[in-house]
């Protein structure tokens, strides 16, 4: 799954692949933009900086997870940083042609300072450092059952560890108010959560209360199936925790597909809403609790439900 801070990495990339080609076809074009001497020394220089360019636009945009390349960008950032600092000093006090090309080698810096800052938020976006990124899930089922029912059983939240594996228990506290318990590899979390919004038959949204251990919010909208048959279920679940420790165990909590476990919550509703239970079948997932497979039983044919 792509994420921003790949996005961005490989919008660097192309960045990279157009001056590493510029440096390599042009260097004394390039050096006279910038400021820098017309010598062979700086052209040689240059046409090595072309180089180190194309070498980080094939790792940025031949990645599939492009966003910690961006860390040899901001090495090569600090290079060039290093060189203009170099032509500056050299043509300090000087005017005429020297001046031009030291107002020319400033406005070179602060452009490659803007670029710099941005190569390194994006590798530290990239780390998980820096920013709070929630991690935000979807997914949709059509259940052979009526609108209403389907509703009212997710409505009573105490129902929900029965197919979301990652929960513990659910404990309400009050008519908006409840009490989650997960279970992750090494420990348990816990948290309040109020409900925000409630549209009868239609919608359910809830987040964590504010001060909790994990930020978690999610929905769940209720909406007529193809051709009227059914009901389609769509669920949005965010997690944001705090620090990358809390992320790793919000991560652990959902397994090591976050997206796959949400699909699989919501085929694991779909069988109970239908058949009353949870079927076991050589290619059911285990979730994070395999404790949770004693729930289940072998799948065999079941009669249809009026």
């Amino acid at each position: 799954m792509s994420t921003k801070s790949d996005t961005l990495a490989r919008a660097l990339g192309w960045v990279s692949l157009a001056l590493g080609t510029a440096q390599l076809a042009a260097p004394r074009m390039v050096n006279r933009l910038s400021g820098v001497d017309d010598s062979r020394l700086a052209s040689t220089v240059t046409r090595v900086a072309g180089a180190r360019e194309l070498m980080h636009a094939a790792a940025l945009l031949g990645s599939r997870r492009p966003g910690p390349w961006t860390w040899g960008r901001v090495a090569g950032d600090a290079l060039d940083l290093a060189v203009l600092g170099r032509a500056m000093a050299n043509r300090s006090g000087r005017s005429g042609r020297y001046g031009r090309r030291r107002r020319r080698a400033v406005a070179a810096t602060a452009a490659v300072t803007g670029i710099t800052a941005l190569d390194l938020a994006t590798a530290l976006y990239s780390a998980g450092l820096g920013v709070r990124r929630p991690m935000r899930l979807q997914a949709s089922i059509t259940v052979n059952r009526p609108r209403e029912e389907v509703y009212a059983f997710w409505r009573d939240l105490e129902n929900l560890p029965a197919f979301m594996l990652h929960l513990e228990s659910v404990r309400t506290t009050g008519e908006r108010h409840s009490r989650w318990r997960a279970m992750v590899p090494t420990a348990d979390v816990e948290w309040a959560a109020e409900i925000l919004d409630e549209q009868a038959g239609e919608l359910i949204a809830w987040r964590s209360v504010p001060g909790s251990m994990i930020k978690t919010s999610g929905s769940v909208t209720f909406t007529e199936g193809p051709a009227g048959r059914g009901t389609t279920v769509h669920l949005t679940l965010e997690y944001r925790g705090r620090g990358r420790a809390l992320g790793a165990a919000v991560a652990r909590m959902l397994g090591e597909y976050p997206e796959q476990q949400v699909r699989d919550d919501l085929r694991r509703f779909k069988q109970i809403m239908e058949t009353g239970e949870v079927l076991l079948s050589a290619g059911s997932p285990e979730g994070v609790r395999l404790l949770s497979r004693l729930r289940q039983r072998p799948a065999q044919p079941v009669g249809g439900r009026s």
